[in-house]
């Protein structure tokens, strides 16, 4: 089957907006997270937030909002939006860029989008309250194709002109990664040349605060110690909104342009827990599937594994979950890849955590460096036998696995390789 590679890579983060910005504070260890003002208030338990730097979405008219003056984008193109379209829309603007990518590349039947979301339930609840207030005929024209879930598809197929196929990806935490498996698929079964992979996410206080009902959300007040996967005195996620996109071409392609790519996808595998609508399985056995699955997609042994980018979100449950499905994947001694979760400084994104955190990993291969995690004071005995850097390795991982778990069990495990 025909290879498929990393081409183009475009981030707006907590971290960083560009490629640059998110290799420096991967490096460095740096954290997005602020103290939130829309959590401000005596009757919110959730005080910190992962924010996007140099945006402000904050109105429900897209008329005023503002963001940086590199991207040029028309109001027209902006009012069918809600405000993870616009980060998925710069960041894809970054990726096209970063692909070296012309016009005709981009518009044409082989070149296709898959986008993950969750949709905007800030517009959601905004048109809907509007429409009790003002009467149904009132309603904006643009509520529907702005804040459902396939948002970030109608915007981003019309505003760049996709011809090829489009999808959009709905199984929570994993949406993306899913997005992206399907993507490598189109192109190694010669259904598409190229794919864009789009995840993106309001993060603002619509998007975050319900998780607080399901006790899933850090409490701390403290920036520096609320979001710190894998230790013992982990008490929940952080939220994080953003935009990630990647670029997925056939090697055809790749030596037709004559570019350079940041890594090779190999394949990928996924299964689900068939366990509980929200809670892991505790021993991590979806995972542990789906991770088997894509070694044996990729004929690789798990020794072939230098580095596993985990979901871990710094939930209670999560984290053991995934560290007993690692453990029981890479047994041996010889075997033991390094294990961290970007988590620790992105917060964690929902449905845009796969493709943003395969992005990082991306970089982690062109530029030499393997993320520790961050903020672990005390490893949490449950997630002993796991080799976990506390701080940032100066060598590059050559073969990588990126987990993503989500609602229901659903568990996808991608494979990359150096190149």
């Amino acid at each position: 089957m025909p290879r498929v590679f990393i081409t183009g890579l475009g981030f707006i983060t907590s971290i960083g907006n560009d490629s640059a910005a998110v290799t420096s504070s991967l490096r460095e260890l740096r954290h997005g997270f602020e103290i939130y003002p829309p959590f401000q208030r005596p009757d919110i338990p959730v005080k910190v937030a992962a924010t996007i730097k140099d945006f402000k979405v904050d109105s429900p008219d897209p008329e005023d909002w503002t963001w940086p003056a590199r991207y040029s984008l028309k109001r027209e193109t902006v009012r069918s939006m809600a405000p993870s379209g616009l980060y998925a829309h710069c960041a894809m603007l970054q990726a096209v860029e970063d692909a070296r990518l012309q016009a005709p590349d981009i518009s044409n039947p082989l070149t296709g989008l898959n986008a993950a979301s969750g949709g905007s339930p800030f517009l959601t609840h905004y048109h809907h309250e509007r429409m009790g207030k003002v009467g149904v005929m009132r309603c904006s024209p643009f509520g529907i194709i702005g804040s459902i879930a396939g948002t970030l598809n109608f915007n981003l197929v019309a505003a760049f002109k996709i011809q090829g196929s489009s999808c959009g990806f709905s199984s929570a935490c994993a949406s993306s990664s899913h997005a992206l498996g399907f993507a490598y698929d189109d192109i190694a079964l010669g259904r598409q040349k190229r794919m864009f992979v789009v995840g993106a996410e309001d993060g603002n206080f619509d998007a975050i605060v319900p998780f607080a009902g399901m006790r899933t959300l850090s409490l701390q007040t403290d920036p520096d110690l609320a979001s710190r996967p894998f230790d013992a005195a982990r008490d929940g996620f952080v939220g994080a909104g953003g935009g990630a996109v990647m670029v997925l071409e056939s090697e055809d392609e790749v030596a037709r342009r004559g570019v350079r790519p940041y890594a090779e996808v190999l394949g990928w595998g996924q299964a689900s827990d068939g366990f509980n609508v929200a809670i892991s399985h505790p021993d991590g056995s979806g995972l542990q599937v789906a991770m088997q699955n894509a070694l044996r997609q990729c004929r690789l042994a798990p020794e072939a594994i230098d580095y596993v980018n985990a979901h871990a979100t710094s939930t209670l449950i999560g984290d053991i979950s995934e560290a007993r499905a690692i453990r029981a994947v890479f047994p041996a001694a010889a075997t033991k890849p390094a294990v961290s979760s970007t988590k620790a400084l992105t917060g964690h994104g929902l449905s845009l955590a796969g493709v943003m955190e395969s992005g990082f990993c991306a970089l982690a291969m062109r530029d030499k460096f393997t993320p520790g995690s961050a903020h672990i004071t005390r490893l949490d005995p449950a997630c002993e036998g796991l080799s976990i850097p506390r701080t940032t390795l100066p060598v590059g991982p050559s073969v990588v696995m990126k987990n993503s778990s989500g609602f229901g069990g659903a568990n996808v495990a991608v494979i990359f390789r150096a190149v």
